[in-house]
């Protein structure tokens, strides 16, 4: 039977996600000589070819991506196991890497964080802002924030803050430039700040009145990947922006944003934070996921 011993593994996994030899030398605290030598040996024991090696690259074979696919999530497992049980006797640890949109990070920040990292000084949290939605569990992230409707069954989930509502909003001087829109195919008339997602694809804008419902490819000449740039254009006067509500509360109440279509905006379920239901939960995580369920079960906005 082929073995590959976990100091094998735990170096293929540095490489792969280093994409360099050197640099997963330094993470590991080894020579790049002892590194390669390990990468030899533990190919030579698979008899298969893990690494695309060049002289300014190191890329996975699909060999090389199967074995990470499958062993990264056991070797994440096992870590998390040690850490707990060393956890019993001495002050929680560890590390929580959590792939969120900014907006849906801001309520955490805001309840939760700051107690969560007083109580537990030795946890540490990463947040990753991004608007794709990612494969937690393919691209190295202990847990999700989304909508929970978004959510993937196999996930546990576990929702915190209202309903989101989204809102059409433009500035009073563009308001003043270009009428109102009375429905939403008035839109085509308009100059409209689009949303692009990290993989490329056009956010669609959707409403909905009663029965009726209207999903739009807005026209614009401005796109952006963030939302609050977006709200920073609209308060420019650069045309109208489609964004969560509660980005725009303040300056809809100061004035600085007037409120669009407001009978065709729908509401969708609220945020939750998600992670694996078929895996150990790390210490960290599990303590994490805590604090929020009994922050959301305070109904605290």
């Amino acid at each position: 039977m082929l073995r590959a011993d976990l100091p094998g593994l735990t170096a293929f996994i540095a490489i792969a996600e280093q994409r360099s030899f050197s640099g997963a030398a330094r993470v590991l605290g080894v020579s790049s000589s002892a590194l390669s030598h390990s990468m030899r040996n533990l190919e030579a024991r698979l008899e298969m070819r893990l690494f695309n090696r060049t002289t300014r690259s190191v890329s996975l074979t699909e060999a090389g991506e199967q074995l990470l696919n499958g062993v990264r999530p056991l070797m994440n497992n096992l870590a998390n196991v040690v850490n707990e049980v060393t956890s019993a006797r001495i002050s929680p640890s560890g590390s929580i890497r959590i792939s969120a949109s900014e907006s849906s990070i801001r309520p955490l920040i805001r309840h939760v964080v700051p107690e969560f990292i007083a109580r537990y000084p030795n946890i540490h949290i990463e947040f990753v802002a991004d608007a794709a939605l990612q494969d937690i569990v393919g691209d190295g992230f202990d847990a999700g924030i989304r909508l929970i409707d978004d959510v993937p069954r196999d996930m546990i989930a576990i929702r915190f803050g209202p309903d989101v509502c989204f809102a059409a909003v433009a500035s009073p001087d563009y308001l003043q430039q270009h009428p109102a829109p009375q429905v939403p195919q008035d839109l085509k008339a308009h100059r409209c700040i689009r949303f692009r997602f990290t993989g490329g694809g056009l956010f669609r804008w959707e409403f909905r009145q009663g029965e009726q419902s209207v999903s739009l490819d807005v026209e614009g000449q401005l796109t952006m990947d963030n939302l609050n740039l977006m709200v920073e254009a609209a308060l420019a006067g650069a045309g109208i922006a489609w964004v969560p509500q509660s980005l725009v509360a303040e300056a809809l109440q100061a004035g600085r944003l007037v409120r669009l279509l407001e009978p065709w905006s729908p509401n969708y379920s609220g945020l939750c934070l998600y992670y694996p239901a078929n895996r150990h939960p790390p210490t960290a995580l599990r303590l994490f996921a805590q604090a929020v369920r009994d922050w959301a079960s305070r109904g605290v906005s």
